[in-house]
């Protein structure tokens, strides 16, 4: 089957795309394009998919390059293949020609940012934890430590787990509403004191309140099993693990 890739205007002329779990190698509950090295599928087999998308982004293996992300704020400055054990962090940036930079998702943000004029890119894992202590804003401050311009910068966010699907506790509002209590416009009322969140509005607001031009492609990952993994979705259906989806960029 032929990989399906979400590719956005915002980012071009970039090579760049969030993969869908089409046109995979894996098979069971992880049926599909399965990236994630940290997953229980057979390691050759995410090795196969890892390098289907690293043919798609025109790249060698070993410069589809991956961190062990860890729900941080953490940014990775990238000139070259990365050694083992991956250093932690959520977030890459580069101005190396050839490299891909790629970020694993299962329902949380992938975010890919690009200044074109600058060459420079950037991609980052955000979930709501790495969101709110501000992954987001630093892969920007990173970019423009590598000469990028605010002003220069599209960040695009990928397939994530929408409003709809993401319900929440009291505990989990209360922690937003601590930091700022205006966060109380991403949630919406749901049954039994319990609350929906809205992730990729979350994440769009805290890139345009840093100034930057941001956008959300629109897909839920939990909503649609055919095309995206979701670890909530697997959680739910009382799986025993759950594939990872990929996004990357390259110059």
């Amino acid at each position: 089957m032929t990989l399906e890739i979400i590719t956005s205007d915002s980012l071009a002329p970039m090579r760049h795309g969030f993969f869908t779990r089409r046109g995979g190698a894996s098979s069971g509950v992880f049926a599909g394009l399965n990236c994630g090295t940290g997953s229980s599928d057979q390691r050759e087999i995410v090795s196969i998919n890892r390098s289907r998308v690293a043919d798609a982004m025109e790249v060698p293996i070993e410069r589809l390059v991956s961190v062990h992300q860890v729900h941080s704020a953490a940014v990775r400055d990238v000139t070259g293949p990365l050694d083992e054990p991956r250093p932690k962090a959520d977030a890459m940036v580069t101005h190396t020609p050839g490299i891909a930079l790629g970020v694993l998702t299962a329902d949380c943000q992938p975010v890919l940012f690009a200044d074109t004029e600058a060459q420079v890119i950037g991609a980052a894992h955000a979930g709501w934890r790495g969101a709110l202590d501000g992954v987001l804003e630093a892969t920007v401050d990173a970019m423009i430590a590598m000469g990028a311009r605010r002003e220069g910068i599209a960040a695009v966010i990928g397939p994530s787990i929408s409003q709809r699907a993401y319900e929440v506790g009291e505990e989990f509002l209360e922690t937003f509403l601590a930091e700022d209590p205006q966060y109380a416009r991403f949630f919406v009322t749901g049954n039994e004191g319990r609350y929906h969140f809205d992730l990729p509005g979350f994440g769009l607001h805290r890139l345009r309140s840093a100034g930057i031009k941001a956008e959300w492609t629109r897909h839920c990952t939990y909503s649609d099993s055919t095309r995206f993994y979701s670890y909530r979705r697997a959680t739910h259906a009382r799986e025993a693990d759950y594939g990872r989806l990929i996004a990357a960029i390259r110059i």
